[in-house]
């Protein structure tokens, strides 16, 4: 924690901006979207966890992703306490976040007919992860 009360999770502008590339910066800071398909992770399926990009807290088990389709990394549930959800303004679609950082992930849906545990699938950026391989 720095002096002035502020965690590393919790920075300016500017000093996302110093952190974060460009296209982080416009999706985790800016609740932008990457084009579907293009996404490091869209077709990745290594044994790990993914990491919000912008601060490092664990978002979600690689167990939990599957292959939705959707041109995006999807996962029926993040790890506890880690994701946070808030409606956007217009009712259709729920933003999930890291609750750490409140870096934008990308969506939830539910009710889509995957046969996950949840019914859930959550569509995040594969800018706004990292993966960590297993050891």
């Amino acid at each position: 924690m720095a002096s002035s009360g502020v965690s590393s999770k919790q920075r300016s502008e500017e000093e996302w901006r110093a952190v974060l590339s460009p296209e982080q910066f416009r999706i985790l800071r800016r609740k932008g979207t990457e084009l579907p398909g293009t996404g490091e992770y869209n077709k990745f399926y290594g044994d790990g966890v993914y990491n919000c990009a912008g601060c490092g807290t664990p978002l979600y088990k690689s167990t939990t992703k599957f292959d939705s389709g959707c041109g995006w990394p999807a996962f029926f549930e993040g790890l506890p306490g880690a994701i946070k959800r808030t409606p956007d303004p217009d009712g259709r679609r729920v933003e999930i976040t890291c609750a750490a950082c409140g870096g934008h992930l990308g969506h939830v849906f539910k009710g889509e007919g995957f046969k996950t545990p949840t019914d859930e699938r959550h569509c995040v950026n594969s800018v706004s992860i990292k993966f960590t391989p297993s050891s």
